[in-house]
C-alpha cells in the first residue's frame, strides 16, 4: 500500500484527528505542512479550492478529498473492514457514531475555533463575542458530559473514530476559555473521557507530534 499524503498545519486541530484516525488504523502516510500563507493560494487550492486544512491525496484509490468529517469518513469505511475504529454499516451504532462526527464538525470545531479567535486573534476586543463562544465552548462540552454519564466511550461502549475525532479541539480549551473551563470540577465524565482516549497509544503519539510541531512553530517566532 502506498503512503496517503495528509495535508497540515501544526497549529490546526483539525489535520490532527486525521492523523489519529491513519495511525489507529496503521495506514502508511505522510504530512506535508502548508503554511497558513499558502493555504488560500495555487498550487494548495488546486487541492482543496476552500483553502482549509486538511486535505488528502489516497494514491490507492486516486482520491483527493477535503473536510476531516468526510476524510475520517471515508478512511474508516475505506480501510476498516474489520470495523477497529468503526461500526457494520446500517447497524444503530453506525448511524449514532454519525451523528457524533456530525456534532464535533459543526458545534464543536466551530464554536471553540471561534472562542480562540477573538479571545487572541481578532484586532479589536470584542467582549460579548469572547463571551458568546466561552459559553458555546461550555455548552458542547456539557452535552457530552451528560451523554457521557455511566459510560466510557460514546457510542456502544467502545472507542471508535469519533471519540478521537473530539480530543485536538479540547487541546487549546484551557487558553480558550481563560481558564473559565474547568474540567475536572464541572465536566468530570467528559474529563475521565479525554483522558482515556488521550492513552491510547496511536492518540498519544499523535498529540506528542502535535506538542512538537507547537514547540517548533513558536520557536520560529521568537
Amino acid at each position: 500500500m502506498q503512503p496517503i499524503t495528509l495535508y497540515f498545519h501544526g497549529s490546526s486541530p483539525n489535520p490532527w484527528k486525521v492523523a489519529m484516525i491513519l495511525e489507529e488504523l496503521n495506514l502508511p502516510y505522510i504530512k506535508k505542512d502548508v503554511s497558513f500563507t499558502e493555504i488560500k493560494k495555487e498550487p494548495y487550492v488546486l487541492i482543496n479550492p476552500n483553502g482549509r486544512l486538511p486535505a488528502i491525496q489516497d494514491p490507492n484509490t486516486d482520491l483527493t478529498l477535503w473536510e476531516s468529517g468526510a476524510i475520517i469518513e471515508y478512511l474508516v469505511e475505506t480501510y476498516d473492514t474489520n470495523h477497529k475504529i468503526s461500526f457494520e454499516r446500517g447497524s444503530e451504532a453506525y448511524f449514532h457514531v454519525k451523528q457524533f462526527l456530525h456534532f464535533q464538525v459543526s458545534g464543536q470545531g466551530p464554536y471553540f475555533g471561534q472562542a480562540l479567535w477573538f479571545l487572541y486573534q481578532h484586532p479589536e476586543k470584542v467582549v460579548s463575542a469572547q463571551e458568546r463562544y466561552i459559553n458555546q465552548v461550555k455548552r458542547v462540552t456539557e452535552v457530552l458530559d451528560s451523554v457521557l454519564e455511566g459510560k466510557e466511550y460514546l457510542v456502544s461502549e467502545r472507542f471508535s473514530y469519533v471519540d478521537a475525532a473530539f480530543v485536538p479541539w479540547y487541546e487549546p480549551v484551557p487558553s480558550v476559555s481563560g481558564n473559565a473551563i474547568d474540567l475536572e470540577e464541572l465536566f468530570p465524565n467528559v474529563r475521565s473521557w479525554l483522558e482515556r482516549v488521550r492513552r491510547r497509544p496511536a492518540i498519544a503519539k499523535i498529540l506528542g507530534e502535535r506538542d512538537k510541531a507547537l514547540a517548533a512553530e513558536a520557536a520560529e517566532k521568537k
